[in-house]
C-alpha cells in the first residue's frame, strides 16, 4: 500500500506516519521526487490489510491510501506517479532527451574501443557502452577481458567524457565494476540472479535492467523491487526481445513491452533492438518503432569491423551505418515530442 500525504504535511506530520508503519512490523519509504510526499508501505500485507489501512487513513496529514494489487511496490507507477529522471555522470536518463548507449558487445582492444567511442560520441551517442565481462551460451567463446577491459572503458571515457556502461555478472565482481563504470548493466540470464540484484542495490551505482527473454513483465518488476529495496533507485528497464515461436530472428521485440511498462511503472524505459533482432539489417527499423512507442533510449551495438568481431558482430553496426540511424531517429523522436542528443556534445 502506499499513503499519500496531503499538500503541506507537516514533517512532525510525516514523522508519526513513518513510526506508525514501523511500530506494525513494515518499512517505510518516502518517495523522492513527486509534488506530493508519498510513502510506500513496504513488506507482505495479508489479512488485516483493511485495518491498517482505516489507521493509516485517519493519522493527521494524510489524505488517503491506496493498496497496490501488485508485488512490486516501489517500481509502481501508483508509489511513484511522475516519471523518474536521473543523471550518470551528467546525462539524463529519462525525461525529453534519449539516452543513446552505444558500442561493442565486447571490449577487444583499446585501440577497437576508442575507435568505436569517437565515432558514436562524433554521431551522437551520450554513453559508451562496452562488455568485459561475457556470459556466453558456450563455454568456448570468448569472455571477455575482465579488469583489463573495465580499464580500457575508463580509458574511453577518459578519451571521450562519455559515460560508460558494463555488464556486471557477478556479486563478488560488484565492489570492482563500479570503481570503472558509471552505469552497471544486468543480463537477460541475470534478471533473477537475486544475490546480484541486491548487491547492485546496495552499491547505488545506476542500474540497467535487462529483462529476461522468457520472462513477464510482471517479473521484470520484481527483479527491479530487488534493486530498489536495497536503496538503489537509479534503475532503468530494458527490454531486449523475449523467446517466441518465430525463428526468424534472434529473439522477438515485444514493443508492446515499452508503453506496457511506460504504464505499470515509473522507470526509464530503454529498448535494445541489436539483441532483439539479431541481424543489424533489422535494427535500424525497430530502433525507429522503439522511440515512436515512447522509449526514453536505444541500446545500440557497434563495431569497426562487424565481420571480425569477438562477439555479437551480425548485429553490429558499422560507425557509418549508426551515424546514418542517428539521423532518421532525430525525425521520428521529433514527430513524438523528443529529442536525440546533440552531434559530438
Amino acid at each position: 500500500m502506499v499513503i499519500i500525504m496531503k499538500t503541506g504535511a507537516s514533517p512532525e506530520e510525516i514523522a508519526e506516519v513513518t513510526h506508525s508503519i514501523e511500530r506494525e512490523g513494515f518499512t517505510p519509504f518516502e518517495n523522492p521526487g513527486v509534488e506530493r510526499k508519498v510513502i510506500a508501505v513496504l513488506g507482505v500485507i495479508h489479512s488485516h490489510k483493511l485495518q491498517l489501512v482505516d489507521k493509516f487513513q485517519n493519522l493527521p496529514g494524510v489524505e488517503r491510501v491506496a493498496l497496490i494489487s501488485e508485488p512490486y511496490k516501489l517500481p509502481s507507477r501508483q508509489c511513484h506517479p511522475q516519471d523518474t529522471v536521473f543523471e550518470v555522470g551528467g546525462v539524463p536518463v529519462g525525461g525529453k532527451t534519449l539516452a543513446i548507449f552505444a558500442g561493442p558487445c565486447s571490449i577487444e582492444s583499446e585501440a577497437q574501443a576508442i575507435e568505436t567511442a569517437r565515432a558514436v560520441k562524433a554521431a551522437g551517442a551520450n554513453f559508451f557502452r562496452g562488455g568485459a565481462y561475457k556470459p556466453r551460451s558456450s563455454p568456448y567463446a570468448f569472455q571477455g577481458l575482465g579488469e583489463e577491459g573495465l580499464k580500457i572503458l575508463a580509458a574511453c571515457r577518459e578519451e571521450t567524457g562519455l559515460p560508460v556502461i558494463t555488464e556486471v555478472v557477478d556479486p563478488d565482481d560488484v565492489e570492482k565494476v563500479c570503481q570503472y563504470a558509471d552505469f552497471l548493466q544486468i543480463g537477460a540470464r541475470n534478471m533473477q540472479n537475486y544475490r546480484l540484484l541486491q548487491r547492485v542495490g546496495q552499491a547505488r551505482t545506476p542500474v540497467l535492467l535487462k529483462r529476461g527473454f522468457g520472462t513477464r513483465l510482471r517479473e521484470m518488476l520484481m527483479a527491479a523491487e530487488y534493486i530498489m529495496v536495497e536503496g538503489n533507485h537509479r534503475v532503468a528497464l530494458c527490454e531486449r526481445g523475449i523467446i517466441t515461436f518465430e525463428d526468424s530472428t534472434r529473439y522477438t521485440t515485444d514493443i508492446n513491452a515499452v508503453p506496457v511498462l511506460k504504464h505499470l511503472s515509473h522507470l526509464p524505459v530503454i529498448l535494445d533492438p541489436s539483441h532483439a533482432t539479431g541481424f543489424s539489417r533489422y535494427v535500424g527499423a525497430v530502433a525507429k518503432a522503439g522511440v515512436a512507442a515512447g522509449a526514453d533510449g536505444l541500446l545500440l551495438e557497434v563495431h569497426p569491423n562487424p565481420a571480425e568481431a569477438l562477439s555479437d558482430g551480425p548485429q553490429s553496426l558499422k560507425p557509418e551505418a549508426f551515424a546514418s540511424l542517428m539521423r532518421e531517429l532525430a525525425r521520428v523522436a521529433s514527430a513524438v515530442d523528443r529529442a536525440l542528443p546533440e552531434q559530438g556534445a
